[in-house]
């Protein structure tokens, strides 16, 4: 069994931020000159924050979900290799 965890390099994690702050300053951009009432403008800006908190919960959810699966096959495989090398030794 192998322990491998893939790291991200500097460059990925750079554009990632860059790319969620490009976004998050052009949608801000948008409400802003948007030719509507103030209160509109607050309810679409509520609306994207709630829509970003989403999708980091989801993101987070999907992942301990995807994690929890590879240690349980994990904890599945070392038994079996267990067994095995047991039944190997009779």
């Amino acid at each position: 069994m192998s322990n491998e965890t893939t790291q991200h390099s500097g460059a990925w994690v750079t554009f990632t931020y860059a790319s969620f702050a490009g976004a998050t300053a052009m949608v801000a951009l948008g409400i802003l000159f948007m030719p509507v009432d103030i209160w509109l403008k607050g309810y679409f800006a509520m609306g994207v924050v709630m829509l970003v908190q989403s999708c980091v919960t989801l993101t987070k959810t999907v992942r301990d979900v995807h994690e929890a699966k590879r240690m349980v096959n994990r904890i599945e495989d070392a038994r079996t290799e267990r067994l095995l090398m047991s039944v190997g030794k009779d």
